[in-house]
């Protein structure tokens, strides 16, 4: 598979220049607040969100297929990685350094086997309600994370319900001096946003909570304050102090690390390349998002995939290309080089605000009243419960993250949406009809459609195979009454037919035929009628005819059309 690079990059115009380095000087004033925050997500000093961010730009430019996507570190998968990382690291901070960055390795390693093998397709095997439900319990877990930072309170360990339980019993130990610092910069980065979103108000937040502990001695009062961060460039390599056994203990929940990011990334790369009028590779988004991780764990970094808050500034501010990326990522070596000292000053009640911020947009509770609201009394009188399976899928995830911790929360997800994809497919609609005028419609709807007392007309919707083949010929036999002398398949609403399926139908032929009763089939579908004839080698095949009306066309009228 032949990997172009820097693809965005072909064809460069000159006028193409000063949007670039606009935009990229727009995404560094919020990936640097948010690089730190992100890190302190993850469990790591913040300047590792700064060390990850440069090789992740770099690379995803020279490898990805977006032209405005932005890959750094996120707080999904931030908060996934300290989920991986702590069990494993215990009370080490060292060994969880080494880990954090090695899991970023991992990861990288995953995604790159994966595009390689061109497995872009599996994104589509997480549906979009699982994703936005894993999502909501995500940034719940993440707010309720940073509430202590943002209030001074003593943070509790456990789930999110535990977590805000101890934040409630705590309440009257809060510092107000933190509060009034956290409360005033996450209003800033708000407000920002919300009225003037092209002014970076995370940055703005930042530059202020920095004034204030400098003007009123802040951090001689009480107020946690980022501390020393190490100016400079990170060593390159492998993460000192592990064995292949540590990476080998990485490698699964990297599997999940590579499929929110992923999935997250490539929403974020699809939306504006719609915009603009190009398209992206999901395989090649996959070996950019490698890649970047890769560079990210080489160079003492934490797990990145691309973000959509900022890539939307980055397309908002006009980018055209990667070269903006790349002004990001020389800014940020800039900024490690000779800027780190103006953060260490830095309140973590600012910190927290910065992330609380960027994730709040993300609790999306109206897609969820949305899911919910899909449903009508056709479907539920088909499927009760299931009816609503996305709603469900979503709320499986999103409580799977409350209570479980991520990982399990979004596999959780995923089998309920399976199951329920599962049982719906196994109990399809099994639709009477009748005809109204030229018209088979199903009587369900259309109860006034006059019927026959000695046709059945049935159309499955939905592909028959083994799981629902018995449940079919239920619904088909408990429509015949003893005045019935003809059952007629509609087929062409049934894409598919598997050989159980096909033994089925040549079964129900011979039950029916006991009872003097004849059994044909309707505008069979190519796929349908070549299963089905390939099934009845041997036998005598079933009757099929190109219409419904064909088919009951020779059955004599037995009297009066009853409504």
């Amino acid at each position: 598979m032949s990997v172009p690079v820097f693809t965005s990059l072909r064809g460069y115009r000159g006028d193409w220049v000063r949007p670039d380095v606009i935009a990229g000087l727009t995404v560094w004033a919020v990936l640097v607040p948010e690089a730190l925050a992100y890190a302190s997500i993850a469990g790591v000093p913040p300047v590792v969100g700064l060390y990850a961010a440069v090789p992740a730009l770099v690379l995803y430019a020279l490898a990805g297929s977006s032209r405005h996507l932005v890959v750094g570190p996120m707080s999904a998968t931030a908060a996934l990685s300290a989920a991986i990382v702590t069990p494993l690291a215990g009370a080490d901070g060292g060994r969880y350094l080494a880990l954090t960055a090695a899991l970023a390795i991992c990861t990288g390693v995953v995604g790159l086997l994966a595009g390689l093998i061109r497995l872009g397709f599996i994104a589509s095997f997480i549906s979009e309600p699982v994703l936005k439900g894993f999502i909501v319990g995500l940034a719940l877990v993440i707010i309720i994370g940073q509430v202590p930072k943002l209030l001074g309170l003593h943070k509790h360990e456990g789930n999110f319900f535990e977590q805000a339980w101890g934040i409630l019993r705590d309440l009257g130990e809060i510092d107000w001096r933190t509060m009034v610092v956290g409360l005033v910069s996450l209003a800033l980065v708000l407000v920002f946003r919300r009225w003037l979103p092209m002014v970076p108000g995370a940055l703005l937040a930042v530059v202020v909570g920095i004034a204030a502990v400098h003007v009123l001695g802040l951090g001689d009062k009480g107020v946690a304050i980022v501390g020393h961060i190490d100016a400079g460039l990170p060593r390159l390599g492998l993460p000192g102090g592990l064995d292949f056994g540590d990476y080998l203990d990485l490698l699964g929940p990297a599997v999940g690390v590579v499929l929110i990011g992923f999935a997250e990334g490539l929403g974020a790369a699809k939306t504006y390349a719609a915009k603009a009028g190009y398209k992206v590779d999901p395989d090649r988004e996959l070996l950019g998002l490698g890649a970047a991780d890769i560079g990210s764990g080489l160079s003492a970094g934490m797990v990145v995939n691309g973000s959509l808050s900022k890539t939307a500034v980055n397309g908002g501010a006009g980018a055209k290309t990667q070269l903006s990326g790349l002004v990001v990522a020389a800014l940020t070596v800039v900024t490690l080089l000779f800027l780190t000292g103006l953060f260490e000053k830095l309140p973590e009640a600012t910190l927290a605000a910065v992330v609380i911020a960027a994730v709040l947009e993300l609790v999306d509770f109206a897609a969820l009243r949305r899911l919910y609201g899909v449903w009508n009394s056709l479907l539920g009188s088909i499927y009760g419960h299931a009816a609503r399976a996305d709603f469900v899928g979503a709320m499986a995830a999103l409580l799977g993250v409350l209570v479980f911790d991520t990982l399990p929360g979004l596999l959780i997800g995923i089998g309920a949406a399976v199951l329920l994809l599962v049982y719906r497919t196994s109990q399809p609609h099994v639709a009477e009809l009748g005809k109204d005028g030229s018209l088979w419609v199903d009587k369900a709807r259309h109860p006034d459609v006059p019927t026959r007392p000695d046709l059945v007309v049935v159309r499955v919707e939905a592909g028959l195979f083994f799981g629902n083949a018995d449940f079919v010929r239920e619904r088909i036999e408990a429509l015949c009454t003893e005045n019935i002398r003809l059952v007629v398949l509609d087929a062409e609403t049934s894409p598919s037919l598997d050989v159980t399926a096909a033994d089925m139908l040549l079964d129900l032929r011979k039950e029916l035929a006991r009872k003097h009763v004849d059994f044909r089939i309707a505008r069979s579908v190519a796929q349908f009628g070549a299963e089905l004839g390939s099934a009845v080698v041997g036998a005598t095949p079933i009757q099929v005819y190109p219409t419904v009306t064909a088919a009951a066309a020779d059955l004599p009228d037995s009297g009066k059309e009853h409504p």
